[in-house]
């Protein structure tokens, strides 16, 4: 089933001319809270115990560092107010991250010191009631300290409730209102998570845009994926919001942009020497992007079946990694420069073929006196449905960096574990001096580069090392940055960052909408073809590592998957 988008309007009005004017200002202000926020969490420290930049005197004593000199640096802290509200507050997701990630945000004092909540919905609630509804979310994640509670109760007192449809102008015209009498006159900063079915996408933001913007500060929307189901559909959806909104006003967020190990990819590469030289298909001989989950659809069995796993994962998650691993050097590290790159990797892939592309579907399977349902047992699912819930791919970019270079993704519902990693197999040591000792098995003496972004957050490199002892036997050993070691500080979830991101209007970690386009033009001639064809996914048991042709499709490409080797 398509998705169906609201008529579009051309005569309807769009957001503010007042944007462009103050969007700067404001900007400005919460910059110049954010970059105090960084002095505090991330001073640096010389051996002495004194920050880098104090200044030694002459009798020995140490004067205190300079202040950075900002003008009127209270202004925007005390008569700017930011304004959150959450469309489709009723709904798990809403319940389970957002919310979850503003109250973090707010624990550890990432937001401003005004700011409002506002859940809407279409279900009848109060305030209290929406407080309830969320308190049960809630965790001081970080530590046990005393003031967890206190926290909790202040950051309730800022979340209020207004009941609407989705589509009436007259319901956003009085959230407006209330906003409006929250914000008590002050420079209003709006910011609209819509955590909704896409269908309702375009009503939505043409009611907020018109009667809900802000008159004197900016606007921002963030739109959950999916972002269409394939180019027609995303290109209208894009047409759509678009008259209403301007590209910096929509934040597409991809949850997985947001995690650690993500953002901590190009500081890998890009400050580190001893890795960029080697990223090229010199010295690489394949990149693999693995997904992997150990339950099924559970309950989302309806959702689940119109997009299958290559929309709901392969097109937009690990997309978006590999344009990120695989990117040139970006010009500065500005939003719309690593856009830029990202978007030229895209532009450059190989089609994708038939021919190198595996779908799988789980079927039941009973382990240890416990049976697990197949994916058509799910009552919400057609008896005859065909839809994916595994599949594989061999990808090529065609550019002087990667060009041979087997890019695999695989992703799968229902397998033996959990995880998402990126796994980078080096070539073999021409003329290695050693290869007798590792047999006629050479991949295991393969130098690999795991970034595990969960489980277990955890960079690791595999070498080859001697083992203690008379003779010469060699293994392949871990150089390991396990983080729940290295950093004692849990590590924030995606959506905090996302939503702190948006909220400073940083844009590098959200989807503009030629990458969009770009992601979309190579996945859905493939997918017309296979259900035009109507491919018959492998049938692989539940909690399996998978259809055995995904094996095979490696091999076709002289790779082994790196999960599966039994190291890990």
């Amino acid at each position: 089933m398509a998705i169906q988008l609201s008529h579009c309007s051309s005569s309807s009005t769009t957001f503010s001319s007042l944007h462009h004017e103050t969007s700067y200002f404001s900007k400005w202000v919460t910059e110049i809270h954010f970059r105090r926020q960084l002095r505090n969490h991330f001073e640096l420290k010389s051996a002495n115990g004194y920050p880098l930049n104090a200044v030694p005197m002459q009798d020995g004593s140490v004067a205190k560092p300079l202040e950075e000199e900002v003008p009127f640096p209270e202004f925007g802290e005390t008569n700017s107010m930011l304004s959150i509200t959450v469309v489709g507050a009723s709904g798990d997701l809403a319940k389970k991250k957002i919310f979850p990630a503003l109250f973090a945000l707010y624990y550890e004092d990432w937001l401003p010191e005004n700011f409002v909540v506002y859940g809407y919905a279409r279900t009848k609630m109060t305030d209290e009631e929406l407080r309830n509804m969320i308190s049960k979310t809630l965790t001081c994640r970080i530590d046990s300290r005393e003031n967890c509670q206190a926290k909790m109760e202040e950051f309730l007192k800022r979340c209020f409730y207004h009941s609407g449809q989705y589509n009436s102008p007259e319901d956003f015209l009085e959230l407006n209102c209330k906003l409006k009498e929250r914000e008590g006159g002050k420079l209003s900063n709006r910011l609209f998570y819509l955590s909704i079915p896409p269908n309702i996408f375009v009503d939505v933001v043409r009611c907020a845009s018109t009667k809900a913007s802000s008159a004197t500060g900016w606007t921002r929307v963030i739109v959950e994926k999916p972002f269409g189901r394939d180019s027609d559909s995303s290109r209208e959806l894009t047409k759509c919001l678009m008259q209403y909104l301007t590209e910096d006003q929509i934040f597409r967020i991809d949850h997985y942009l947001g995690k650690e190990l993500v953002e901590n990819l190009s500081v890998l590469r890009f400050s580190n020497l001893v890795f960029e030289p080697l990223w090229s298909r010199n010295y690489i001989r394949n990149v693999q992007f693995i997904f992997s989950e150990d339950f099924g659809t559970e309950g989302r069995g309806g959702y689940f079946d119109n997009y299958g796993i290559i929309r709901d994962i392969m097109q937009n998650h690990l997309l978006q990694i590999l344009a990120l691993f695989a990117m040139e050097t970006p010009v500065s590290l500005d939003a719309e420069d690593i856009r830029n790159e990202k978007v030229k990797v895209l532009k450059s892939m190989k089609p994708l073929q038939l021919e190198d592309v595996i779908v799988g579907q789980y079927k039941g399977h009973s382990k240890g006196g416990k049976s697990y349902p197949g994916y058509i047992d799910d009552p919400t699912v057609p008896k005859d449905s065909v839809t994916p819930t595994f599949a594989a791919a061999a990808l090529f970019i065609n550019n002087a960096r990667w060009d041979g270079v087997p890019f695999l993704m695989k992703a799968g519902k229902a397998l033996h574990t959990k995880r998402a990693e990126i796994r980078v197999q080096f070539r073999h040591v021409p003329g290695n001096l050693y290869k007798r000792n590792f047999g006629t098995d050479l991949d295991k003496a393969t130098n690999e580069l795991v970034l595990r972004l969960q489980p277990d957050e955890a960079i690791y490199l595999k070498i080859n090392n001697k083992v203690p002892g008379l003779g010469m036997r060699l293994d392949r050993s871990d150089l390991n940055l396990l983080y729940r070691t290295r950093y004692t500080r849990e590590i924030p979830d995606a959506y905090e960052r996302l939503l702190l991101d948006a909220i400073e209007g940083e844009r590098r970690l959200f989807i503009r909408s030629d990458e969009l386009h770009a992601a979309w033009t190579l996945f859905t001639p493939l997918l017309k073809e296979m259900e035009e064809k109507k491919i018959m996914p492998e049938l692989y048991p539940y909690g399996s590592r998978g259809p055995v042709g995904a094996h095979y499709l490696a091999a076709k490409h002289d790779v082994r998957w790196g999960d599966l080797t039994g190291e890990d």
